[in-house]
Parts: structure tokens; C-alpha cells; sequence
């Protein structure tokens, strides 16, 4: 049975971590709030351009635009936003599972990888599998720049004939409990990556023509995919967080009162046993 020192040092052991996960919990309360007002202002615009892209393509006459044109699919290139990060519950975990469950089986020479946080990048060198590019130090407090460069390595890749199609594995945030791993169709632009709410629809005159603004909106759509994925995953990943360190705080505060109760038995058994000592010499020397 440890002494009462011990059990009295590891209630104070317990008490420090106990400190770090409350100030975890409150941080990541706070940058949450941000971070989820931002994944929110960016959904309304992106989905407007899914609708605009959607009119454009039916406009436009030249039917060879390489962003829509599909072909066969030889290599394909996933960018996967992870965490750079830990001691967010199982937001990390989740992100590396769906990763792993879309490579598994297929050749190397059949995938290229983008990784965006250390963690993806480091679970991907562990089990061998070759990272292309890798970004990492932003993956919490992402910025549009951050994305434009993603856009151009992924547009780089898929118009120079390397990858035929690519795919954004991020989470979606849905509250600081629920978050969803998901995989965004990226390029080649389909019909059904562009629909627009259900509604009369518009007519548009485009000036100078529907090509011009196509070639001009298409960058945009696929740097504000992009960003939306990091701004989603940003803010799973700090909800992921106060949650975890929620749950650390709660079960700390629990072992404590354990502790603190076995410490109280200890020393109350301790008390006890020497009275008993001070009793049985007493009773020994009349």
C-alpha cells in the first residue's frame, strides 16, 4: 500500500495536469468561436460559386475547358488536412483511418499525396506510404494564402496530365462534439459538384463573354474548396481539442477526489496505529 507521501505527491502531480487541461480547454474554447464564425462566412460564398460555375459551363461554348474534361483515371492526387498538433481526441486518429481506407490496396504508382499538418504527414511516413508535397505549422489558424498555394500545386498537377483527378480529404465541423471526416470531389468540375439550391433560376449576361469569366471564376471556386477545408478541419480539430481537455479536466477532478479520500484512509490508519503504539508502551511500563 503507498504511503501516504506518495499518494499525497501524486494528488499533487494530478492537480498540476489538471491546471494545463483547464487552460487547454479555456484556449481552445475561445479560438473556436473564431474559427467556427469563419468556416461559417465562407460557406454562402463558396456555394454561389458552385452555382455561377454551374451557369458558366452550360454557357460556355468551348467544351474543352480542361477543368471540366474528364478522362481516364490513371493517377489520382489527394490532399489530406490534418492536425500539426496531438491531444485532440480522435480527430487526428479519424483523419488517418480515412486516409489509410482510400490507399489501401492501391498501387503507389496509381496515388500521389498533398499533406497539410505534421500529424497526417508523420502517420503516412510511418506506415511508408511517399508524401509529395507537405505543409504543415498553420493547420489550426489557417490562412487564404495558404490555400491559393495548395490550389496552385493540385491545379499544377492535374492540368500537366500528372493526376486525373483530385480529392480533399478534410473534417467537417458539425459542433465541438460531432465532427465528420470528408471526401470533396476537387477536380475534374463535374455537373454535380456545381448545383445550385433548388429555385427559379436567373439568367446572366456575362461580359465580355462566358468563357473569359469562366477562366477567371474557376481559380477562385478551387482556392475557396480549399480554404473551406482547412477553415472546417481548423475548427474540428480546436473543437476535437476542448473536448478532450474537457473530459481530461473532469476525470482529473474525479481521480482527485479518489485520491484525496485514499490519502484521508491512509493517514486516519496511520493516526491510528500510532495511538495504538503509545497505548501498548504505556500499558507496558506500569
Amino acid at each position: 500500500m503507498p504511503s501516504a507521501r506518495e499518494i499525497n505527491r501524486r494528488i499533487k502531480s494530478v492537480t498540476n495536469t489538471q491546471q494545463i487541461t483547464k487552460a487547454m480547454k479555456m484556449v481552445s474554447s475561445v479560438r473556436l468561436r473564431h474559427a467556427q464564425e469563419r468556416a461559417l462566412a465562407t460557406a454562402p460564398y463558396t456555394a454561389k460559386i458552385e452555382g455561377l460555375l454551374r451557369r458558366l459551363s452550360a454557357a460556355s461554348t468551348d467544351a474543352d475547358n480542361p477543368f471540366f474534361k474528364k478522362r481516364e483515371v490513371k493517377r489520382v492526387c489527394y490532399i489530406v488536412i490534418g492536425s500539426d498538433k496531438g491531444l485532440a481526441g480522435a480527430f487526428n486518429s479519424n483523419i488517418n483511418k480515412a486516409t489509410v481506407a482510400v490507399l489501401k490496396d492501391k498501387p503507389q504508382s496509381t496515388f500521389s499525396v498533398i499533406t497539410v499538418g505534421r500529424k497526417p504527414m508523420e502517420y503516412l511516413k510511418h506506415l511508408r506510404v511517399p508524401v509529395d508535397f507537405k505543409w504543415s505549422g498553420f493547420s489550426d489558424k489557417p490562412q487564404f494564402d495558404h490555400a491559393k498555394n495548395l490550389a496552385s500545386k493540385a491545379t499544377e498537377k492535374f492540368l500537366s496530365g500528372e493526376v486525373d483527378e483530385v480529392y480533399v480529404i478534410y473534417t467537417h465541423f458539425k459542433s465541438a462534439l460531432s465532427q465528420v471526416v470528408t471526401t470533396v470531389k476537387l477536380l475534374p468540375i463535374s455537373a454535380e459538384t456545381t448545383t445550385e439550391s433548388s429555385g427559379p433560376e436567373a439568367e446572366y449576361l456575362f461580359a465580355p463573354d462566358a468563357q473569359q469569366v469562366l477562366s477567371t471564376l474557376v481559380p477562385q471556386y478551387l482556392n475557396m474548396v480549399i480554404y473551406n477545408g482547412l477553415l472546417q478541419s481548423a475548427a474540428s480539430e480546436l473543437g476535437a481539442r476542448m473536448t478532450a481537455m474537457t473530459s481530461a479536466t473532469d476525470n482529473a477532478s474525479e481521480l482527485i477526489d479518489k485520491l484525496t479520500v485514499h490519502y484521508n484512509k491512509v493517514r486516519q490508519a496511520g493516526i491510528t496505529n500510532e495511538l495504538t503504539e503509545i497505548v501498548s508502551g504505556a500499558n507496558a511500563l506500569q
